[in-house]
């Protein structure tokens, strides 16, 4: 049953007027998304501060043009323009001391903010360990000592990983104790030789499949020691996808997770990959975590407490999809709305048997990328197809532990947090997962990965899927051509096969006969 606000309730959009918000991150798949909810839903903020980091001889005012040029700003743009001037950004660094920031940008981000949402972290799995612990957890601590000083601090969001306690299967809303001591293994990476620190790593990781999920882990625990009175919550979201519904359905702009394989099996050129079928795939929208984080905040800031919150934001406990649900989906949207230029029909299988994967990766995707490869040498082309193959292999082992493996996210404090928003809050920041209904949310995640990934327009879609027709029926042709060989072969070899087959042969033409 739903809590009905009290009196002196206090509306998040009221919350954020005339507040400064500081963001790290905000130039990742969720910052965006975080940064364009805030402008379009709390008109109100006085102005979000952006980390920054200067690159490829571009300074922050440079990136920020490039960042609000992108479609997710769209919308912003078009009804309320002047909302996207309360971005300042910041030059900074998250890997280097006091964060890059100079000491000026310091005293303004010191006497003005309000709110900071922490996003920043490196999401690579396979990153070198040194710089995971830089980025994850240096970088955590730098922040936390920056919002020490802040005068008007309100409110810390970290954004954390549900994956961070992947060595449990029951993982609840409490920060767990370290593997290791943060301070030890932060001291260990500065000063160790980066050949020893990479020989060290499989051993200090023991119990988690990547250096991500171990700092992201060791980072909680930090945060425990660091942050004493701070007002800090830790939101950990699952696998986030697409946008549910903000500000447009299906928006996506990395190839991180299950989304670079899909657009692969749209293109036709990967089919074969170790999954459970049967397990749960905990996929989240990255709108409903951005929800969940905004109100976390609102909170976290309202009604302050000794302890820190934590929201596992999942769908698996309210809202679960199967692997092969998702990827049947997935297959069946891909040839509804097919990209442009596709190799083969989309299609495949998932294995439970390692060495079966490997036997099907082999013909399936090594085989054709090495011949197709082969005929764009002869033809004075440049090959790509085998460094891709290679890419999309390393993707898949990465989300083999994953795909092959399930977890009982608790979100008791999610629902919780829910239950105390008032109507008009609930409408305007939705996270209750309940309401994805996967089908079309698939759908529109296939779409997106075409436009915003592919870059593919809509108005291709009739010719593509003319194209996915004939590669139907030569997919069809070639299935057929490979079992009358087998056929053929057996046939050769056998009398009693030659026997069993004529006869079948003649019993279906009878049949034919008497149908007719």
């Amino acid at each position: 049953m739903t809590a009905m606000p009290g009196v002196g309730y206090t509306s998040i959009k009221d919350f954020y007027r005339d507040r400064s918000i500081f963001i790290t991150g905000g130039t990742g798949f969720m910052g965006k998304v975080l940064v364009e909810k805030l402008l379009r839903s709390c008109p109100g903020i006085k102005n979000i501060y952006l980390l920054m980091r200067p690159k490829r001889g571009q300074g922050v005012q440079q990136r920020l043009q490039e960042l609000l040029n992108a479609p997710l700003f769209d919308k912003l743009r078009q009804d309320c323009p002047h909302e996207l001037l309360k971005i300042v950004p910041v030059a900074g660094d998250i890997t280097e001391p006091e964060l890059g920031i100079s000491e000026a940008d310091q005293d303004l981000l010191i006497r003005c903010v309000s709110v900071v949402f922490h996003s920043a972290a490196t999401v690579k799995f396979d990153e070198a360990l040194k710089l995971s612990v830089t980025i994850n957890m240096l970088g955590t601590k730098r922040l936390v000592q920056l919002c020490h000083r802040m005068h008007n601090l309100e409110a810390l969001i970290h954004v954390s990983t549900a994956y961070c306690n992947c060595d449990r299967r029951d993982v609840d809303e409490v920060i767990y104790p370290a593997p290791h001591d943060p301070e030890q293994i932060i001291s260990c990476t500065t000063w160790m030789d980066d050949s020893l620190v990479e020989e060290l790593t499989p051993k200090l990781i023991a119990g988690r499949p990547n250096t991500y999920t171990f700092t992201k882990a060791l980072a909680e625990s930090m945060l425990m020691r660091e942050s004493n009175s701070l007002p800090l919550a830790i939101v950990r979201p699952s696998i986030v996808l697409s946008s549910l519904k903000e500000p447009v359905a299906g928006w996506v702009d990395n190839w991180n997770g299950p989304t670079g394989i899909i657009a692969a099996v749209g293109k036709g050129f990967f089919r074969t990959m170790m999954c459970h079928e049967d397990k749960v795939a905990d996929l989240v929208p990255v709108d409903i975590v951005i929800n969940l984080m905004i109100v976390a905040a609102w909170r976290t800031a309202l009604h302050r407490t000794e302890s820190i919150s934590v929201y596992n934001c999942s769908t698996g406990r309210q809202n679960p999809i199967t692997w092969k649900h998702f990827v049947d989906l997935s297959f069946k949207y891909s040839r509804m709305h097919p990209t442009n230029g596709a190799l083969w029909y989309p299609g495949g299988c998932l294995r439970n048997s390692a060495s079966l994967n490997r036997v099907c990766v082999a013909f399936q995707h090594i085989v054709p990328a090495f011949a197709i490869d082969l005929l764009t040498n002869l033809r004075g082309g440049k090959p790509i197809m085998m460094r891709v193959q290679a890419k999309l292999d390393k993707a898949a082992k990465c989300l083999e532990y994953f795909s092959t493996q399930q977890w009982n996210f608790r979100d008791d404090n999610v629902r919780r947090l829910n239950e105390q928003l008032s109507d008009e809050d609930r409408r305007t920041f939705p996270f209750d997962v309940r309401q994805i209904d996967w089908p079309s949310y698939l759908e529109n995640y296939i779409l997106g990965i075409r436009q915003f990934i592919l870059k593919e327009s809509p108005d291709t879609l009739p010719a593509a899927r003319s194209h996915i027709t004939r590669l139907y029926w030569l997919h069809k042709a070639v299935q057929l051509g490979t079992l009358l060989l087998l056929v053929r072969v057996v046939l050769s070899h056998s009398s009693w096969a030659r026997t069993a087959w004529f006869s079948l042969l003649s019993f279906v033409l009878r049949m034919c006969r008497m149908i007719v």
